[in-house]
């Protein structure tokens, strides 16, 4: 079993950064598939970036591209979120996911088998 704590989150002014972490323990040998996502109220749960491996690998979606770094750190069980020049449409609650095992990029939520609880990000001048 893994177990992912987000932290990081608070609140920042538009065209600031914030940098998020999420911390792994429990069986996280082989935890290659790592994640970002982000819910925003009233709409749906989004990937925002994603990395296999040890970095060879990423993804982001346009509307973060650029902007949002995704990195890990294994001797520390943990990765981060990189968050620069945020607007307030990236209000909303973030969350780590991770997967073990995985063979390929992980993009959608369904390729994830474990998530943390959320850390809350708002922007707002």
């Amino acid at each position: 079993h893994v177990q992912l704590v987000e932290s990081g989150g608070g609140s920042v002014q538009p065209g600031g950064s914030l940098r998020l972490s999420c911390a792994a323990s429990g069986n996280t040998y082989n935890l290659n598939c790592l994640g970002w996502f982000r819910r925003a109220p009233g709409k749906r749960r989004e990937v925002i970036a994603s990395i296999f491996g040890n970095g060879g690998s990423t993804y982001y979606p346009e509307s973060v591209k650029g902007r949002f770094s995704i990195s890990r750190d294994n001797a520390k069980n943990t990765w981060y979120l990189q968050m620069n020049n945020l607007t307030p449409e990236g209000s909303a609650e973030y969350y780590c996911a991770a997967e073990l095992h995985s063979t390929s990029l992980c993009t959608k939520m369904g390729d994830f088998g474990y998530w943390g609880r959320g850390t809350q990000v708002t922007v707002s001048s």
